[in-house]
């Protein structure tokens, strides 16, 4: 399977943004998909993620509130709306994915061997 992020951009604080990962080569229905930020000289981390299977998305706690993740498995595609952009936000943006069970869909970059190219997010004061 092959992910392609896009939607990032140069916007003001206080925005909102929505991203995207759509997958090609297989259908988004057999992969759980995850976000992942990684800002300047940070590693990589944990945003949130969707299930294969459907169910309610999970974040980590640090995004949770300003983040929501949806998904259209008739597209390929995951979804990323950010709320209230801060120049804190400022990332590379990785989507990801992995064929764990749908119950144990994943939390960190160990257990998604699949990853985009990453769609950059600048956010200006």
């Amino acid at each position: 399977v092959q992910l392609q992020a896009s939607g990032g951009g140069l916007v003001q604080a206080g925005d909102s943004l929505r991203l995207s990962c759509t997958t090609s080569g297989r259908s988004s229905r057999d992969y759980n998909m995850g976000w992942f930020s990684q800002a300047p000289g940070k590693e990589r981390e944990f945003v949130g993620g969707s299930r294969k299977r459907g169910g309610n998305a999970y974040y980590s706690d640090s995004a949770k509130g300003r983040f929501t993740i949806s998904r259209d498995n008739a597209k390929n595609t995951m979804y990323l709306l950010v709320n209230s952009l801060s120049p804190e936000d400022t990332a590379v943006y990785y989507c990801a994915a992995n064929q764990r069970p749908n119950g144990t869909p994943g939390y960190n970059i160990y257990e998604y061997p699949y990853w985009g190219q990453g769609t950059q997010v600048t956010v200006s004061s």
